[in-house]
């Protein structure tokens, strides 16, 4: 079973916060599992993480056997943009009460939904909605 991560919970356990002994044994049995995979815009994202380099996440990647895949072919394009889309829709006909939502977040849920088996996040309502098939750890 290969698990997607979400930015957030890599950055929770750099950042040593309440949740990263969870994270850590989260990330323990996923790896039991199976395998553990980033998408290359989360790996873009850890980019900007206060206390890391592009070297730490690369070392820490590789030590962690945590995978990065690169490739964002037009089926998660495709899928992403369907679920941003309707979104949007939802969004407008509600009067645009609830905050915006990055792209991003539907192309790390696309990626997860069509390369991987779940997506860990730590924002689970986030991706519910719009992808409801997705398996949410």
């Amino acid at each position: 079973m290969r698990t997607a991560l979400d930015t957030n919970i890599l950055s929770a356990l750099w950042s040593s916060e309440a949740v990263a002994s969870h994270i850590s044994t989260e990330l323990a049995a996923s790896r039991a599992l199976g395998g553990i995979v980033i998408c290359g815009p989360v790996f873009a994202e850890l980019a900007a993480h206060p206390n890391v380099n592009q070297t730490f996440i690369e070392e820490f990647l590789k030590e962690t056997g945590i995978g990065v895949d690169f490739n964002i072919d037009e089926d998660i394009w495709r899928r992403a943009a369907r679920a941003y889309a309707e979104y949007g829709k939802r969004r407008r006909e509600s009067g645009g009460g609830a905050p915006k939502r990055l792209l991003v977040d539907f192309i790390i849920a696309a990626h997860a939904s069509l390369r991987a088996d779940r997506l860990m996040t730590l924002d689970p309502h986030r991706y519910r909605q719009a992808f409801p098939k997705l398996k949410i750890v």
